[in-house]
């Protein structure tokens, strides 16, 4: 505890270019674009095979495999191979990680609704596209909506190797901590990224409460 209340409570980790807003905002930049750019990749691709069924097999071992990759090694070898001059580095690693997640949840959540519902949606009219949007995707938010929480937690948590290759975020707190064994920095970094990954838990969990209609959480629940 002692530690926490040096770290927090000294004023030259509130200011600077190495200060906790300057690297919080470092971290969010990391992780709201990976999670953009892994939303564009996996939510369009995840609808198509989950609506269609095609590449289905395809889709799920490919994510399998890029759950497989070491983040902090495929991090090492693309500095290595583009070196440190943007965050694109860190960025690729990133998506990686958080597209599976997105993907996986977003064809699980829509295979699994319900046929009957599918049916009748055909049967009143409703077009391939009209059924996915207005029938097939708000059944399977609360799925989707699981696998970008659980991606953005990942990607918020993971974050913190930026700082192995230089680069800045909440991870250099720990790794500048490690470094010069000043620990109360290290636990003050990873109280920061514990923190905020749990704002991000909270978050999605207000996000699924507003944005999941009634019908479908009891739907959810009783099954």
């Amino acid at each position: 505890m002692n530690w926490l209340i040096d770290f927090f409570g000294n004023p030259d980790n509130w200011s600077g270019p190495d200060g906790i807003p300057v690297r919080l905002l470092e971290h969010l930049e990391f992780s709201g674009i990976s999670l953009l750019l892994a939303m564009l990749i996996a939510l369009p691709l995840g609808l198509w095979i989950g609506h269609t069924g095609k590449g289905a097999l395809f889709a799920i071992l490919s994510a399998n495999a890029a759950r497989a990759l070491p983040t902090l090694g495929l991090l090492v070898l693309i500095v290595l191979l583009m070196g440190v001059g943007t965050i694109v580095p860190v960025l690729i690693p990133l998506v990686a990680l958080a597209v599976p997640p997105i993907l996986v949840n977003t064809y699980e959540g829509l295979r699994g609704v319900d046929p009957d519902l599918r049916d009748a949606a055909y049967g009143m009219g409703l077009r391939g596209s009209e059924v996915l949007g207005r029938v097939l995707v708000p059944v399977a938010l609360p799925l989707i909506l699981l696998g970008l929480r659980i991606a953005a937690i990942q990607v918020v948590s993971t974050a913190t190797v930026a700082a192995y290759v230089g680069l800045g975020g909440l991870g250099r707190f720990i790794v500048d901590g490690l470094a010069t064994k000043d620990f109360p920095r290290t636990i003050g970094g990873a109280v920061l990224v514990a923190l905020l990954a749990l704002i991000v838990q909270l978050g999605f969990a207000l996000v699924q409460r507003v944005m999941v209609s009634p019908g479908v959480s009891q739907r959810q629940t009783i099954r």
